[in-house]
């Protein structure tokens, strides 16, 4: 009873610190981890404990799954190279710098111990990221960069933890054959999530009419891809988010208006949930980390943290700009194919590289002993050391992009809002077009047409900057019916059209999200209409 009623007390505090966010403009994650090392300072609460498996099976899937949903698969294609080059070469430099400074500079740590740090504290994090970035006006493609980033770079990183613990436990690690199984796990990862994405697209067609069923599924969805992959010892993470991609170019096709409004809504408040309660509980950990490790002073685990905080931030700064200006020096092919970066872009992308729950987990996952019965070597401290990179990375980094992003005088990327008015207007006008050439006035009366039509123009205009008309016109019963059906005819050409610039490539998925939203809002009206009579 008593862990129901802290999970109560957490989602009030989680909704509560969600509104003073919104007035301070600080990305929640930071508030949340702060509030929770506050609210463990409280005398007399009870212990909690994160249960690592909780995270990776609870949390972890629905949250790859959602990320992967907001991720444009045609601008996460486009930046592939910088995505692997971040997910991949930056996770396991990260790794490498992590345990060099482990081994070197504090006492205790071996190679192999000294890489299971470097691969927990290696992984930034995807919420963390995102909603530090939102709303300040960073440019599409770096946005883009550290989505598709976050999305993949989980599967590197704990693959390497998975085999840098094998070797503290087994003394034996041998390169070539861990780098095989890297891409077999990954590979088999990435298979499951395909065939996963097959079964799943072939069941929501058939529960495209129940809004509910269809909403339930996604969410049943991410576990499924998950757990086969796990059960198979394949990457789930990358199962996930291959899930994700997978469906979500077909969403338009499979999801009926009405499971789409009801599962952005369900989707966006449990993600807001899950997102909250593990922010503030890696903050209400911190007691029981410091309470385990009693070898070292408090000056020196300060130190230890901030010097394991400072090579993890100076590692991703040093792989980041080599690996976005090298290989167009050296490669004509990639100077062809992709746009100039510029300097500011590219600090954008090192100074963003906030760690969070998935590293948290994983030091949580440790095993308590070897397989000899002897202690996990510098488990205690590795957790320590692993709270201080999250906090130092969310709150010195976190709070400090706005500020890097006026410095460097980025200005928000319009391109976006660009593409959409002109889309706007293309699909306003192919609606007057297909009224002037198909429907006839001798079916139906001039004035519901001349209604339709004006509303069209009306759009038209306003998108144009000409407005000024407006509607004044009364129809009766009958013609509100004929008006009615004529609307909700027209959203679904509407939503053909758009949906056929998608497939064209003339649109990206963000505007058809935007797009799609609204004639799902409008679709959803013009039904009720019909079906109230008004």
């Amino acid at each position: 009873m008593r862990e129901v009623e802290i999970i109560l007390v957490l989602l009030a505090i989680i909704t509560a610190l969600a509104q003073v966010t919104d007035k301070v403009k600080i990305p929640y994650p930071i508030l949340l981890v702060v509030a929770g090392m506050m609210i463990s300072l409280v005398p007399g609460l009870p212990h909690v404990e994160l249960d690592p498996e909780i995270v990776f099976i609870l949390f972890l899937p629905p949250l790859l799954y959602q990320a992967a949903w907001t991720t444009s698969w045609p601008d996460f294609r486009a930046a592939r190279r910088p995505i692997i080059l971040l997910a991949i070469g930056c996770v396991l430099f990260s790794t490498v710098a992590v345990a060099a400074v482990a081994h070197y500079f504090i006492s205790g740590f071996p190679w192999p111990v000294a890489f299971v740090l470097g691969a927990i504290i290696s992984l930034p994090d995807a919420v963390a990221a995102t909603s530090a970035t939102k709303g300040l006006g960073v440019p599409r493609r770096v946005i883009t960069v550290l989505e598709g980033e976050s999305l993949v770079n989980d599967a590197t990183g704990l693959i390497a933890y998975r085999y840098a613990v094998a070797a503290v436990a087994t003394g034996q690690f041998v390169l070539w054959q861990a780098g095989l199984q890297f891409l077999l796990v990954a590979a088999g990862g990435v298979l499951i999530g395909l065939l996963a994405g097959y079964l799943l697209v072939w069941v929501h067609r058939i529960t495209s009419d129940n809004a509910t069923v269809d909403t339930s599924l996604t969410f049943l969805s991410p576990y499924v891809s998950y757990l086969i992959a796990e059960e198979l010892h394949v990457s789930g993470v990358l199962a996930v988010v291959t899930t994700g991609l997978f469906i979500v170019v077909r969403s338009s096709e499979i999801f009926s208006h009405q499971t789409r409004l009801q599962a952005v809504s369900t989707w966006n408040t449990v993600i807001f949930l899950l997102n909250g309660i593990v922010f503030i509980l890696i903050g209400l950990q911190l007691p029981s980390i410091i309470s385990g490790i009693g070898a070292y002073s408090l000056p020196s685990l300060i130190g230890y943290g901030a010097m394991v905080s400072g090579a993890v931030i100076l590692g991703r700064i040093i792989w980041v700009y080599p690996g976005a200006f090298l290989p167009r020096w050296l490669s004509r092919k990639i100077r062809e194919r992709e746009k100039m970066t510029t300097v500011r872009n590219v600090t954008i992308v090192a100074w963003t590289g906030m760690r969070g729950v998935v590293s948290l987990a994983a030091a949580l996952a440790l095993p308590l002993t070897l397989p000899d019965g002897s202690p996990f070597p510098q488990r205690n401290l590795i957790l320590f050391l692993t709270f201080c990179v999250i906090f130092s990375t969310l709150v010195l980094q976190g709070l400090s992009l706005p500020w890097v992003i006026r410095m460097l005088k980025i200005k928000a990327d319009e391109s976006v809002h660009q593409e959409e008015a002109d889309v706007r207007l293309k699909i306003a006008r192919s609606v007057i077009d297909y009224i002037e050439g198909h429907l006839s006035f001798g079916v139906l009366t001039d004035q519901v047409l001349a209604q339709i039509k004006t509303r069209y123009e009306i759009r038209v205009a306003r998108l144009m900057q000409k407005s000024g008309y407006n509607l004044n016109t009364q129809l009766d019963g009958e013609q509100v019916r004929q008006f009615l059906l004529i609307q909700h005819q027209l959203i679904l050409l509407e939503r053909k059209s758009v949906i056929g610039m998608r497939r064209e490539g003339k649109i990206n998925d963000e505007v058809l999200r935007r797009l799609e939203h609204e004639l799902d809002l409008e679709e959803s009206r013009v039904m009720l209409e019909m079906e109230t009579g008004h």
